[in-house]
């Protein structure tokens, strides 16, 4: 069986140049993650899934120098743990299309019997067949990828405790999820995005108060010129 050790070296193969620092915790988690669901004999993907994937990738990369760098860091984790990057971006993209044109109870109905509707044929089939499936691993990206839809039908629910949890009790319950783990994987969630945000911002201020004094000492440096001439 392939180990995280193989995945590990596959992605490096795959992104040959070295990792920001401060994110490569953040990339080693998703990439371990992503590897132990590749391996587990009753994980499907679906778009739920890749959903979580490409948007806790895109939420905690936010800020990642240089820029160009993300997208192939992306490729090396989806071919790293024998996934099609494409398919992941794709079929999310289609999944958040779909949601961004219903209401919040639209979307929970629609999660509990999904209908095909014209451009999202591709994502009813596997998504129809997690509440029927008594084997269904449930996974952390699958979490976030429902966080993200209704985040994306109700941003208000999101920062209310008490509703959201409400709402996460029923999709789990028409969903047959573990409704706690659920929960709780998606505070973690929120905790790493506020900790990200809070770090970027940490960074952002260091890097303003270098500019500041070197344009000081430039200046210094011009007064002093202009003193003795």
């Amino acid at each position: 069986m392939k180990t995280v050790s193989d995945s590990k070296r596959a992605f490096y193969n795959h992104h040959t140049r070295p990792i920001n620092s401060v994110y490569r915790r953040v990339i080693e988690e998703l990439l371990v993650e992503m590897h132990l669901l590749s391996v587990n004999a009753d994980f499907n993907s679906d778009p739920i899934y890749y959903l979580g994937v490409v948007t806790s990738f895109e939420r905690l990369m936010q800020g990642y120098q240089p820029e160009k760098d993300k997208q192939s860091i992306f490729n090396a984790l989806c071919k790293s743990t024998d996934g099609d990057p494409e398919v992941y971006k794709e079929q999310a993209g289609s999944l958040l299309s779909l949601a961004q044109g219903k209401t919040l109870e639209e979307l929970i109905e629609w999660l509990g019997n999904p209908q095909s509707q014209e451009g999202g044929e591709n994502i009813v089939e596997p998504i129809q067949a997690i509440a029927k499936n008594q084997n269904f691993k449930y996974s952390r990206p699958f979490g976030i990828g429902l966080y993200t839809l209704l985040e994306e039908a109700d941003l208000e629910l999101i920062k209310d405790d008490k509703k959201r949890n409400e709402t996460l009790d029923t999709l789990a319950e028409k969903l047959n999820l573990p409704a706690e783990k659920l929960k709780k994987d998606l505070e973690l969630y929120r905790s790493n995005l506020e900790k990200m945000e809070q770090l970027l911002k940490v960074i952002e201020d260091v890097l303003q108060a270098g500019r500041k004094q070197r344009e000081r000492r430039e200046q210094e440096k011009q007064t002093k010129e202009t003193a003795t001439e």
